[in-house]
């Protein structure tokens, strides 16, 4: 049944609300006056199928939601912008922020016509207690880090590009410019999937440690539609557990122990071993030379940079897993805060950490596109429009078609 232009306009109406968007907000995109865009929402003045995408761009939705015999009158985005309102206001973020959200649907619809089922790529959801304490947060944020370690069969090595390794478990990535204290946001739609952001405005290992920060978010507090990860919130249970995951997810402790090992260090300073038979037992003593097993600022470079993360969150690592003791923590950190850290790093040719940027979302999207084009499945206009959201012009669009050999006489 036909939505009629009264049920269009409340539609309208509630969607502008739930994103904190005024009539003026509205007006000022689609290039119409304020009372046009009341007349709209009023259901006094039909709105064009031209302003209808608009709309549905602007307000983080399918074109088709409006069209709907239901409708749902808040998503993944509205709950974003209303728990953080200067986002919405903030237009170049709230635009990067909506192109993620038309990614992530034209993904879901690439999958659907290519019949690929979703869930069999699914991320898991740890069913868990709300945490009680800030040491509950910090039990389950570990404990889920070393399970889901296993499950996806990274030992104890190194976790490849973040990026690369979500999208094998159905999560889109993408890194966008956010207001400094924001570190990461996580959304979660039925019909986007599940999307997490990292800041452009931090470092490499920052981003990379936000990828597995929002991750946690994906894999315990999917069931709310947004969240958005800030520096003031960092005493939030749910902040704490994952930032424990993130932690013990890009730090395993064998991992770390073991690279400490293969320095040389790491060994207690004094040693007792007995050798048992039935007769009795004899006993050894070794003894590490004086100072040797100390752990030194260049030791903390190479670790940073071998698990691709900040010194700093190395060092916090190094301390709660005990590798160093408090004194130790405080004569690195300020050693790293006076800039040794970063010239010995330069010195050494190790950068602080290596982009993570590598965008499997990306591949995905041109990938599943090309593969949609090739069974004639979408239009080399789709193709265009899909790839124009990845600001793939159509020159690069051209090339891509005829490097895949799909070219069409």
């Amino acid at each position: 049944m036909a939505v009629s232009p009264q049920e269009m306009g409340r539609r309208l109406r509630a969607a502008r609300e739930s994103c904190g968007l005024t009539q003026e907000d509205v007006a000022r995109r689609l290039g119409v006056s304020r009372p046009t865009v009341a007349q709209i929402e009023l259901g006094n003045r039909a709105v064009t199928t031209i302003e209808l995408d608009k709309l549905a761009y602007l307000f983080g939705r399918d074109i088709q939601e409006f069209l709907a015999e239901d409708f749902e009158e808040e998503d993944a985005l509205a709950v974003l912008f209303r728990a953080e309102p200067e986002i919405a206001h903030h237009e170049d973020v709230a635009d990067r922020l909506r192109s993620c959200i038309a990614l992530g649907r034209e993904v879901t619809n690439l999958e659907v016509l290519l019949g690929i089922d979703r869930e069999l790529a699914g991320a898991v959801s740890y069913q868990v207690s709300a945490p009680r304490s800030r040491w509950d947060a910090i039990q389950q944020g570990e404990r889920a880090a070393e399970q889901e370690r296993r499950r996806l069969g990274l030992g104890w090595a190194p976790c490849p590009p973040l990026p690369e390794l979500l999208e094998t478990q159905g999560v889109r990535t993408g890194i966008v410019d956010l207001p400094e204290e924001i570190s990461g946001i996580t959304i979660s739609n039925q019909r986007v999937g599940l999307f997490i952001v990292a800041n452009r405005q931090h470092a490499p290992a920052r981003r990379r440690f936000s990828f597995a920060h929002e991750y946690a978010h994906v894999l315990f507090d999917r069931r709310m539609k947004g969240i958005v990860t800030r520096a003031s919130d960092r005493d939030e249970l749910i902040e704490v557990r994952a930032n424990a995951f993130a932690a013990a997810f890009l730090m395993p402790p064998e991992g770390i122990r073991q690279f400490v090992n293969a320095l040389g260090k790491g060994q207690p300073s004094r040693a007792i071993a007995q050798v048992f038979d039935e007769a009795g037992a004899v006993q050894a003593e070794g003894r590490a030379a004086p100072g040797s097993q100390d752990l030194q600022l260049y030791d903390l470079v190479h670790i940073a940079h071998y698990f691709g993360v900040s010194r700093l969150a190395a060092l916090f690592r190094l301390r709660n897993l005990k590798v160093v003791t408090q004194a130790e923590f405080e004569e690195l950190k300020a050693a790293d805060e006076a800039g040794l850290g970063g010239e010995l790093a330069r010195l050494l040719n190790l950068p602080d950490s290596e982009s993570d940027d590598a965008d499997g979302f990306r591949h995905r999207v041109l990938g599943l596109s090309l593969e949609a084009y090739r069974r004639g499945l979408i239009t080399r206009a789709k193709l265009k429009e899909v790839a124009q959201l990845l600001s793939v012009d159509a020159e690069e669009v051209r090339r891509l078609i005829e490097g895949a050999g799909l070219a069409r006489g």
